[in-house]
């Protein structure tokens, strides 16, 4: 998802801040806590994170696929909205929904209620609140990274190794702040979403500068 290693730079923050939260790895053999596609279809994680497009296609995709997408048959609804501050219990439904979903998500409605969610939401940003929620909030936007100058790429190599992490909008900057260092580097995409490519040789010298330079 956009900002999804942003997000996960966030998260991982939380936790050492003492927020509980216990991530997953994705069953591809790169692992790590960016999930991919097979991930979802083999249940690799309890909670999966999307953006809220991606999470509405998903549900949809769920939940109407047996009717060919014009009637949703399967599943519970979209789920209760949550946040700070909220006093009552909204679950959302569609207009293609039909009436299994529609009964599914009364019900939900109803655990949520039983389940005490508002309560629940309420514990869980006060603990996040006192990891330093807000303070990594306001530190989301992207720090600026050396000036707009241009420079010249060092002589080419084979770049075969490759550097995830890096949000989409940064990723020519990341290659330039490289080339800046006398490292080449080139910009890709990978299984999930951009990468800057080095050389084997160079990679932990790149891992180094990225990292200095925020943007890892």
């Amino acid at each position: 998802i956009d900002g999804g290693r942003q997000l996960e730079r966030m998260l991982m923050k939380l936790r050492d801040n003492g927020y509980p939260i216990r991530f997953t790895s994705s069953a591809r053999a790169d692992g790590g806590v960016v999930m991919r596609g097979n991930d979802l279809l083999q249940g690799v994680p309890d909670i999966m994170v999307m953006d809220s497009l991606t999470g509405n296609v998903i549900i949809k995709m769920l939940s109407a696929f047996t009717t060919g997408g014009s009637y949703e048959s399967l599943g519970d609804g979209y789920g209760p909205g949550v946040g700070p501050g909220y006093d009552r219990i909204i679950n959302i439904i569609s207009r293609a929904s039909g009436a299994p979903v529609v009964a599914g998500g009364i019900h939900y409605a109803g655990q949520c209620a039983k389940g005490r969610l508002l309560d629940k939401v309420e514990e869980e940003y006060k603990l996040a609140g006192k990891a330093g929620l807000m303070a990594i909030l306001e530190n989301l936007s992207a720090p600026v990274k050396g000036t707009a100058k241009e420079v010249e790429a060092p002589p080419e190599k084979v770049v075969t190794s490759d550097i995830p992490g890096i949000e989409i909008m940064e990723i020519e900057d990341a290659v330039r702040a490289l080339w800046r260092k006398g490292v080449y580097a080139s910009s890709g995409m990978g299984c999930t979403g951009p990468i800057v490519l080095v050389a084997p040789e160079d990679t932990e010298q790149a891992l180094a500068i990225l990292k200095s330079a925020g943007y890892l």
